[in-house]
């Protein structure tokens, strides 16, 4: 095995990693947008997202 060999092997598997890591979050972030819409067309609301509140009281 030569020096070059190890570095440029290094470098490539460090830069397929983080494209891994970078289309695994792409695609869960699609994914739990997907559930967020369909948990809120059933009627589920974040907690972040509170109800309106009565100004009469």
């Amino acid at each position: 095995m030569t020096h070059p060999f190890y570095v440029y092997g290094s470098y490539g598997f460090a830069a397929a990693m983080i494209i891994a890591v970078i289309v695994w979050t792409w695609i869960d972030g699609r994914l739990r947008r997907r559930e967020m819409a369909v948990l809120e067309a059933s009627g589920i609301r974040r907690r972040s997202q509170s109800a309106p509140k009565d100004k009469a009281q």
